[in-house]
């Protein structure tokens, strides 16, 4: 099983995820990429991961979705619904492996407001974790 956690800017929300998954379930190959590559990884999102453990799991820095072969996934999680269309444009194939979360972009909240999203995606991962 292959799964890629897609948002923005691969700063905050898919990273996140990507790292959480891997501290969870090694047997699963796990990546993240955002639509439009921020130039690191939010320090906020490094911060909850260390709360967690899963700071090791982060990578060093954004990667786009041009950088990835979509069909080597067998599920696409993207966190808002415009970044499913995107993906469909870049590769109509991929569409019935597509889940959106509906998780908003702390880029733009309140530093309170970024960590219930990070809390929003940890419980989310978890779940997932064990529906995989």
């Amino acid at each position: 099983m292959k799964v890629l956690f897609v948002c923005a800017g691969n700063a905050f929300r898919s990273p996140l995820a990507e790292a959480l998954l891997k501290k969870l379930r090694e047997d699963i190959e796990v990546d993240s990429a955002g639509i439009h590559p921020a130039s690191r990884i939010a320090g906020a999102t490094k911060k909850f991961l260390d709360r967690e453990s899963a700071l090791k799991n982060v990578k060093p820095r954004p990667e786009g979705i041009d950088s990835k072969n979509l069909e080597d996934y067998d599920l696409i999680i993207v966190m808002e619904s415009w970044q499913r269309q995107a993906i469909i444009q870049l590769n109509p194939k991929v569409r019935d492996r597509i889940k959106v979360w509906d998780i908003p972009d702390p880029y733009y909240l309140p530093p309170e407001e970024a960590n219930r999203v990070f809390e929003t995606i940890k419980v989310k991962v978890e779940e997932l974790a064990r529906q995989i």
